[in-house]
């Protein structure tokens, strides 16, 4: 495929990829890594665009599958460094605490259930439309937006 329409595809939906991958790792250098894998995957393999979905459906979901690459390998990483972390008498406890500090609403949007939380991450931090969302998650966008509307209050519930 030629140059402009890749250029295109990379300003018009850098910024919604982006999001969305910071609403997983919930790590900037990360997600710009991963944004920037997903649309060089996307340009090396424009032919796996098949057009059923949107083109930033299509990108969100080479995403969504980079990042969960990327947390595998991190688990496996984290596995390692725990154990390194009980051998030298850290105290984890204290460092959970410091997090915990972090407030209401973070802890309050982890106890969200799925898909409540994932959709709501979409909607606010992704910044995504209900169709969008539908679309990563394989439902409808009818689906996306009552998913929404009941996960904005199980969190009002959890926050009280």
């Amino acid at each position: 495929m030629e140059k402009k329409p890749f250029e295109k595809l990379y300003e018009t939906y850098y910024m919604r990829v982006y999001s969305y991958a910071m609403t997983i790792v919930r790590q900037r250098h990360m997600a710009e890594e991963i944004t920037q894998e997903t649309f060089y995957k996307a340009f090396t393999a424009k032919s796996g665009f098949r057009g059923e979905s949107s083109e930033v459906t299509w990108l969100c979901a080479i995403a969504r599958n980079l990042c969960l690459d990327e947390m595998r390998r991190q688990s496996k990483s984290m596995e390692m460094d725990f154990d390194e972390e009980m051998d030298s008498g850290i105290n984890i406890e204290a460092e959970v605490e410091d997090r915990d500090a972090s407030g209401r609403i973070h802890r309050a949007l982890q106890e969200l259930e799925e898909p409540y939380r994932k959709v709501f991450e979409l909607r606010i931090f992704g910044e995504l439309s209900f169709r969008e969302i539908g679309g990563i998650c394989e439902k409808t966008e009818n689906w996306a937006r009552v998913t929404y509307h009941r996960a904005k209050l199980k969190l009002q519930n959890l926050m009280e």
